[in-house]
């Protein structure tokens, strides 16, 4: 009995249950009848009536066939050959229409108009024997005219009619009426000729029936009329300015039209060659070749003698020749080959290759099967998106093959020389993931191999994914940045729920346009993606390209890892397909398939999902049986793995870094007791390897990865004894169990790889083993650390005996002859004088490999060449490598510092230098190689640290390693907060790196000082004792900041988990989102700035403010001055309106804190520094501050609290003045002048107080108008007085003066503003004020009221007053008045 269909049946079921249905013989529960389509007409056979019995049937069985029935293009719509002409007009009335149009008979009969016939004589017809209409016979047709010009098809009858009545003499010949309006119309004649031929180009269609050709005669009359008025040179300059303004496609349109209406055939009438001939220039060119645009030369239409096949006239509609319609079987024209500025389209090979406009290609490779352009060769990107949606499939597989080269191309900087703008954001904003994402879907499975083969090339950079690999055994190298797009910032908890609900809202569009791995997520690739490898089974390649795809997109953050690991059966699918436990040996070299074989880029894909996070790492190893598949690829040799022998070095090697990274979180270490017999017959088996080997790199990276596992399990291990006592003493409580490994497990090791390293030190003498020593060297170096790190962390317990003090201080020794003798090997220095050629903070690297901001990526191409950080050659993993050794050995033994003193040569030293001057550029690019670099500055840092108390000659670099740390804190990124706590804490505010606080600095700054003191009486102590002091309260100020820096407490205890190797503690090998350095450039502002955020808007007192903000601002600006004076280069970074805006802090945050004596004393100090002749000159308030629209908004801020709380406290209105020097922008003075008038009553800095020169407000003279009206307003009215504000006082004379006397010429309005002054001045009363504004004469800062007096008026002004007293015209007086009045 047959089943009733499931909904879990396959198609291959169904398919089943029909053929047993079919061979059964049983009967259909359903008929179908197909009936006839009444549309079609009824043929005269009779249909044979189908047959519904139990008849056999036939069964055809397709193979391949695809699952999804193929989509079909609909037929194109039928369109209407009259619509078109019909002339529409939006305002019309539809019901209007109708009633115009309306045919009933009331319409009729209301409109009938009897004709008059009165005069119409009556002729009766002649009597004919002729028969009605006459029969004609076919052979009389071609006697009969034909019809001219366009659209006069007339049928059979009307030619004879008009035949008659041409034999008859009533009507002239239309044959000679044609062929006088070709004639006409062949050059250019007169305009009586022309008059009778009328114009060309149009016809008058749309003009109406009556008087349509008149109307177009008479234009065409004026026209001629024009053109005769006019001389050949202005004939010339109308053509070209016409052709200039017109389309090029406009202007080839009349001209095809001419060449139809003209044919190249007939012979051009003889006319005068001034008539006929077009006017040319002097070099023999027509005219329209020097427009703009490079017009391309016409062709000759298409004859009969050019077709391949010549028509016949007995062909039924073939008599007729369309040369538009004939013109594809020319032969193409010559591609351009003079070079113009002008951008062209940029078009493609099929191998991706850009292809030149002037490359003349032969037709047979296939690049001419284009509309556009169709003399150049290759396929623009528009046609290659076209033909990726044809319904050829041999086309879709061609156009997405293409744009996978392209892609490819682009991604390595192939096009960067020869296009403008960026090839992959062009194909992103025209819907590229949208295009591959449908492919994907297509049932054709080559269509879908060049869909994924194109996917991988937008996602995948091969050479990215290798320079990864190549920094996994570095210190740190397993950390790295998720690769997310630069907009996505980080968010708050909140702000992260909010943005996950908008994000399901939003479509696949807008989230692919912001991050295309998210877009690729949302449209459901990963389903995908498993169903292709579950049920199309496709070829190894397109694996591979699925497994890398997968690779990129888990590593663009931990949900996306996450995603990937829930998605359903797809773990399961590839762990069970391509990591079998058991797997049969290939037939071929080649395996055919590569299902059930393991597969390298699976184990790299597990790495990297297990790298997003601890408990990912635990599920894969755990629930997927990850554990016992890598126990049977390590416990055998690479030999008897049944595979290729390079292959099964490279699984090997994977396997080794997938259980590095899970031994990173502590996990997977029980494995280490079951393979350790392996592990070690690996170590040791090997032997010396040589570069002549065929599998020399293979091997390499195998023994590293395996060093770098050992690394891990030994750091695992050294934490068994904390996690044991922590469980021993948490009662019960929920605590982190200890890994299964302790120290004596992992202590025999040290000797075995410590045999090793010295081996591979000799081998740095042989040239054939140095290669091979560089490249192994840096790995047993951080091994080694690891071992003394965590075997000092051991302690002797009653049943473990693990640290021997003594013992391991003589093996310290012995480690340090070793350690010197590389230190000081010939290779090693000549690799330490690379260091600055190698660094990425010192040199900027140009890459020209295309990436987007929504698809980020490393761009490492060419890394292997070109010199820097990553490169094969690069001295930073040795060096690295050896300072951390170093500094583990020195905080063991600090009795060997003074031996490795040597590593400070002058290669380093310099290098040093060059890093404190540099600025790098923070990418996602470049960031997870700088935090390499920063790894070995900050090693560097500790050794000097260490050997500044016991190295004179080190002591002496003390400054720059000072310098070298404040510049380094600024530039740490995310991941290595302990890092910056560590530099805080030790080297930042210690006092042997600031040696002028005890070497005499304070003093030497006092000497410095004394005339500056001298000048300014109002600074009640001196700036050496200032620094004297701050330099007493280095630990104070320490503290300050670090509480500043609580915030950071848990990013720090995460960084130093990852930093020394506490494994059980990792959370994951994920570093947080790159939104820039952990701290701000200005972070020495930062107590100040926490205060002003925290005050209510500035009105509390130091009272009210919170306790401890007095010291917290206190040490602050301690901490600044030491800066500014000792080291000005680390706060270069800071722009000096930065400084300027965080110092003013000091005002706002209290109503008055900037009273209080320490605070005063140190911003007395600041500000003169900020305002030293130096200094005073880069300062550029027009540049907005950080965190602020503009300085205008923080002057008024200012204005407005000096106003309510400042007491007319020097040093605040010294920080008023400073915005008003003439250089600034007049905003701001006419802000104090025309809002903050009140301000000018108790601004009473004296001129003596101000360490500003006066010459920077008077100078140059004031030209706003606007403002030297304020100027005098204040003054006339008492509102500037010299004891209330003196030195404004003296401004505001000097560029009345100035303005007043100025002999120059200027507007009206402008001269008759200064006759106003003057004669206002002249009347005044206020004598005082008459006589400074009369004879000022120059801006004296050293004199007592701040200027200068003439004793009388110099000739030339008491001349000009004289002018200006004298009577004058009414009317100019009552001009002067309304102006004063003004």
């Amino acid at each position: 009995m047959l089943r009733r269909p499931q909904p879990t049946d396959s198609e291959a079921d169904l398919l089943r249950e029909q053929e047993r249905f079919l061979s059964s013989g049983a009967q259909a529960a359903a008929t179908v009848v197909r009936r006839p389509d009444k549309r079609r007409p009824q043929s005269g056979a009779t249909e044979v009536p189908q047959e519904t019995g139990d008849g056999q049937r036939d069964v055809v069985t397709i193979e391949d066939l695809p699952d999804e029935v193929p989509s079909l293009t609909p037929a194109p719509p039928k369109k209407s050959r009259f619509k078109s002409r019909r002339v529409t007009f939006e305002h019309v009335d539809a019901e209007e229409q109708l009633d115009t149009h309306d045919t009933h008979i009331t319409a009729v009969l209301s409109r009938i108009i009897e004709k008059d016939t009165s005069s119409v004589p009556v002729s009766l017809p002649e009597f004919t024997g002729m028969a009605f209409p006459k029969v004609l016979h076919r052979s009389q047709y071609c006697e009969m005219p034909e019809a001219s010009g366009p659209g006069c098809k007339k049928s059979i009858f009307a030619r004879q009619i008009t035949a008659q009545r041409l034999k008859e003499g009533k009507t002239q010949s239309l044959t000679s009426q044609a062929q006088t309006k070709k004639e006409l119309m062949d050059c250019n004649i007169g305009t009586d000729q022309v008059g009778e031929a009328g114009p060309r180009l149009i016809s008058g269609q749309g003009l109406g029936v009556h008087g349509g050709s008149e109307e177009i005669m008479r234009i065409h009359r004026e026209s001629q009329e024009k053109l005769q008025s006019m001389s050949e040179s202005e004939i010339l300059d109308e053509q070209k300015r016409l052709l200039s303004q017109l389309d090029p496609r406009l202007v080839e349109l009349v001209r095809s039209c001419k060449a139809r209406n003209i044919p190249s055939s007939a012979p051009a009438p003889h006319l005068p060659k001034d008539q006929c001939a077009p006017p040319r220039d002097a070099l023999g060119q027509s005219p329209c070749a020097h427009v703009d645009v490079e017009m391309e030369p016409e062709q000759e239409p298409v004859t009969e003698a050019d077709l391949p096949v010549k028509p016949d006239k007995n062909w039924v509609h073939m008599d007729k020749l369309e040369p538009e319609k004939l013109e594809w079987m020319r032969d193409l024209p010559p591609p351009r080959k003079k070079e113009t500025n002008k951008a062209m389209q940029a078009r493609f090979d099929f191998a991706g290759t850009l292809i030149p406009p002037t490359d003349d290609l032969p037709t047979h490779l296939g690049l001419h099967h284009h509309g556009e352009e169709p003399e150049r060769a290759g396929y623009s990107l528009q046609e290659l998106f076209l033909l990726s949606r044809s319904q050829v499939i041999q086309q879709r597989t061609l156009a997405l093959s293409t744009l996978a080269n392209i892609i490819s191309k682009a991604r390595c900087g192939g096009y960067h020389s020869s296009l403008t703008g960026s090839v992959l954001s062009s194909l992103l904003d025209a819907g590229l993931l949208f295009l591959l994402r449908f492919s994907l879907d297509d049932s054709v499975e080559g269509v879908m191999c060049a869909a994924m083969h194109a996917l991988h090339a937008l996602l995948v950079c091969a050479e990215d994914e290798a320079c990864m690999d190549s920094v996994f055994c570095w210190f740190s190298g397993m950390a790295l940045f998720p690769l997310l797009p630069s907009a996505d910032g980080v968010e708050d908890d909140e702000q992260l729920k909010e943005t996950k609900e908008k994000q399901d809202e939003k479509s696949d569009y807008e989230v692919a346009r912001h991050d295309v791995v998210k877009g690729l997520l949302k449209m459901k690739l990963l389903p995908r993606l498993r169903y292709i490898l579950e049920v199309v089974r496709p070829s190894a390649h397109v694996i591979h390209y699925i497994m890398e795809i997968i690779i990129r997109l888990a590593r663009h953050s931990t949900s996306s890892a996450t995603q990937v690991l829930d998605c359903p059966r797809l773990i399961q699918v590839i762990v069970r397909d391509f990591l079998p436990a058991t797997w049969m040996p290939p037939a071929s070299a080649p395996p055919k398939s590569v299902y059930e074989l393991p597969q390298i880029t699976v184990l790299k894909l597990l790495r990297v999902l297990s790298t997003a996070g601890r408990h990912l790492c635990a599920r894969i190893f755990n629930s997927h049986g990850v554990k016992e598949r890598l126990s049977c690829l390590l416990s055998a040799e690479p030999s008897d793995l049944l595979l290729g022998e390079a292959e099964a070095i490279k699984l090997c090697t994977e396997a080794y870094r997938l259980w590095a990274v899970a031994a990173r979180y502590g996990q997977a270490c029980d494995l280490y007791l079951d393979l350790y017999p392996a592990l070690l017959k690996s170590l040791q088996s090997p032997g010396p390897l040589a570069l002549s080997e065929p599998l020399f790199p293979e091997r390499l990276q195998r023994l590293l990865a395996l060093i770098c596992l050992l690394t891990q399990i030994t750091h695992t291990a050294g934490c068994h004894q904390e996690l044991q006592a922590v469980m021993l003493s948490s009662g019960g409580e929920e605590c982190l169990p200890p890994p299964p490994i302790c120290w004596e497990h992992v202590s025999g090791l040290q000797q075995t790889l410590m045999s090793h390293l010295k081996s591979f030190v000799k081998g740095l003498d042989s040239n054939n083993q140095r290669e091979i020593s560089l490249a192994l060297i840096p790995a047993y170096l951080i091994y080694l650390q690891a071992y003394y790190h965590q075997l000092s962390l051991q302690s002797n317990t009653s049943s473990q005996k693990s640290f021997n003090p003594v013992h391991t201080l003589e093996e310290l020794e012995g480690l340090a002859s070793e350690l010197i003798s590389l230190l000081s090997h010939c290779v090693v220095q000549s690799l330490i004088k690379n260091l600055r050629s190698f660094s990425m903070v010192c040199n900027t690297v140009q890459c020209h490999a295309e990436t987007t901001a929504s698809l980020p990526g490393l761009s490492c191409p060419r890394w292997r060449d070109t010199p820097g950080l990553a490169s094969p050659t690069s001295p930073f993993p040795l060096l690295t490598g050896l300072a951390l050794l170093l500094d583990t050995v020195t905080s063991i033994h600090k009795g060997l510092t003074l031996k490795f003193s040597g590593i400070f040569s002058e290669p380093v030293l310099e290098y040093l230098c060059c890093t404190t001057r540099a600025t790098p550029a923070l990418s996602i690019s470049k960031a997870w190689l700088l935090c390499h670099e920063h790894h070995l500055l900050y090693l560097l840092l500790r050794l000097a640290h260490r050997l500044i108390p016991v190295d004179p000659e080190v002591a002496k670099q003390a400054p720059l390693f000072h310098q070298m740390a404040l510049v380094l804190l600024s530039w740490i990124l995310p991941g290595s907060e302990f890092m910056a706590h560590d530099l805080l804490s030790n080297i930042i505010f210690s006092k042997s790196f600031i040696p002028e606080g005890h070497s005499g600095g304070p003093e030497a700054v006092d000497l410095g000082e004394l005339r500056l003191q001298q000048e300014c009486p109002s600074s009640n102590q001196a700036l050496g004792s200032l620094l004297r002091e701050a330099c007493v309260q280095l630990p104070s100020i320490r503290a300050c900041f670090l509480t500043h820096l609580a915030h950071l407490e848990p990013a720090v205890v995460v960084s130093r988990n990852s930093l020394l190797g506490r494994t059980p503690w990792m959370t994951s090998q994920f570093l947080p989102e790159l939104s820039g350095p952990i701290l701000p450039s200005d972070w020495p502002y930062l107590p100040l700035l926490s205060l002003y955020n925290r005050a209510e808007g500035g009105g509390l007192s130091v009272q009210e403010l919170p306790l401890g903000a007095l010291m917290a601002v206190t040490h602050c600006l301690q901490w600044l001055l030491v800066l500014e004076v000792w080291r000005e280069e680390a706060l270069k970074v800071i722009l000096p309106v930065a400084k300027l805006s965080r110092l003013s802090c000091v005002f706002l945050c209290s109503s008055d804190l900037f009273l209080e004596r320490p605070i005063q004393s140190l911003s007395w100090a600041l500000f003169r520094l900020l305002t030293r002749a130096s200094r005073l000159n880069s300062l550029d308030l027009s540049i907005p501050p950080p965190g602020l629209a503009s300085f205008q908004d923080l002057y008024s801020a200012l204005l407005a609290h000096y106003e309510a709380v400042s007491f007319g406290d020097p040093l605040f209105g010294c920080f008023m003045l400073l915005p008003l020097q003439r250089r600034y922008s007049v905003d701001l003075r006419l802000v104090v002048f025309g809002e903050h008038v009140g301000i000018l009553r108790s601004l009473s800095v004296t001129v003596e107080q101000l360490s500003i020169p006066l010459e920077c407000f008077t100078s140059p003279p004031e030209d706003c108008l606007t403002l030297l009206r304020l100027y005098f307003r204040c003054l006339l009215t008492g509102a500037l007085k010299q004891c209330w504000c003196p030195v404004l006082y003296v401004v505001a004379l000097s560029h009345l003066n100035t303005f007043i006397f100025s002999q120059h010429a200027a507007a009206q309005e402008v001269e008759a503003a200064r006759i106003s002054m003057l004669r206002k001045i002249f009347y005044l009363t206020d004598e005082v004020l008459k006589k400074h504004l009369l004879l000022f004469r120059l801006p004296q800062q050293q004199s007592d009221c701040g200027f200068d007096l003439y004793e009388q008026l110099p000739p030339i002004r008491a001349k000009r007053l004289e002018q200006v007293l004298q009577p004058q015209d009414p009317s100019n007086d009552k001009d002067h008045r309304d102006e004063s009045e003004k």
